[in-house]
């Protein structure tokens, strides 16, 4: 951008960059976990962010089920152990909030499983919310059949510990034999998926673009000028080879009926509006909601 220096600096995983923004507000504008950004602007972090979202995804295919765990329908997993890296991972929120209001599971019946801690400092989890057993991870407590259920990839048992440099070399989770395979608690999730979308309107939200505030407050244009880079980028990239990522962005935007990675806010307000609503549902936000606008540093944000 005109003006401007960009430094961009690699963090892998990229996680590890969302922890070191939060906590530490060491770069200027950043990638940080939607969730995450709403609970540090409720704790007071100075960082605001534009709306920008660089992944989308359904999740009805996140949760796995443990062979021996007797799950067939949803509220059987009440009074269950479910792993999930931790409490406040995004995907865990969009997983638990469709099963709280689509399945009715009562969430507070159900004991969270976690090996990592939580990107915002300060948050304490609810009383249901326990750590794996020492020298576990969400891996082997799943093998071990520990656990009756598991988020996978990097909100589970995608992964160990906590994020560092090849955290997701690890050992796979699953059994061994045929009959040991883990299997999925819904057995057509796109279908799910695409009639959630239609009743709701929701396109489940990730990776929202932040900045530390005090830029704003000096150069009260760069929210609307780094919007417009990245809106610029966006274009750009649709010329580029296709990859796993951009053919999921085209088949989820056959769902969606337009855009597979809208940005701007009046296209993504039922979905802001509804990560908030499970964020607070799920303790993990205590203040009453407010316009969404507020969420946002002051710009221009067209649909792009």
């Amino acid at each position: 951008m005109a003006g401007f220096t960009l430094r961009p600096v690699h963090v892998e995983p990229i996680i590890a960059a969302y922890r070191r923004m939060v906590r530490d507000l060491e770069f200027d504008v950043a990638e940080l976990a939607p969730t995450t950004y709403l609970m540090a602007r409720e704790a007071g972090i100075p960082i605001v962010a534009i709306p920008v979202f660089l992944n989308r995804r359904f999740h009805h295919d996140d949760l796995r089920c443990h062979p021996r765990s007797g799950i067939r329908v949803p509220t059987d997993l009440a009074g269950k152990r479910v792993g999930v890296r931790a409490y406040s991972v995004t995907t865990g929120v969009w997983v638990r909030g469709l099963l709280a209001e689509d399945f009715g599971v009562d969430l507070d019946r159900i004991t969270w499983v976690t090996d990592d801690e939580e990107h915002v400092p300060g948050y304490t989890p609810p009383a249901n919310v326990v750590p794996v057993a020492d020298g576990e991870s969400l891996v082997s407590a799943f093998r071990a059949g520990h656990l009756a259920a598991a988020l996978g990839g990097n909100a589970g048992t995608g992964r160990a510990g906590k994020p560092r440099e090849g955290w997701t070399t690890v050992e796979a989770a699953e059994p061994a034999t045929p009959e040991e395979q883990p299997y999925p608690l819904f057995a057509a999730p796109d279908v799910l998926a695409r009639d959630w979308f239609e009743r709701t309107g929701i396109y489940p939200l990730h990776s929202v673009i932040v900045l530390r505030e005090e830029l704003v407050k000096t150069e009260p244009d760069l929210p609307t000028r780094l919007y417009a880079a990245f809106a610029s980028a966006k274009a750009e990239a649709a010329a580029l080879p296709e990859d796993a990522t951009s053919r999921r962005l085209a088949s989820q935007a056959a769902v969606v009926g337009g855009d597979g990675l809208p940005y701007g806010l009046d296209a993504n307000r039922p979905s802001i509006e509804a990560l908030a609503r499970f964020a607070r549902s799920q303790h993990l936000l205590s203040a009453p909601s407010g316009r969404i606008e507020d969420l946002f540093a002051p710009g221009d944000y067209p649909l792009c």
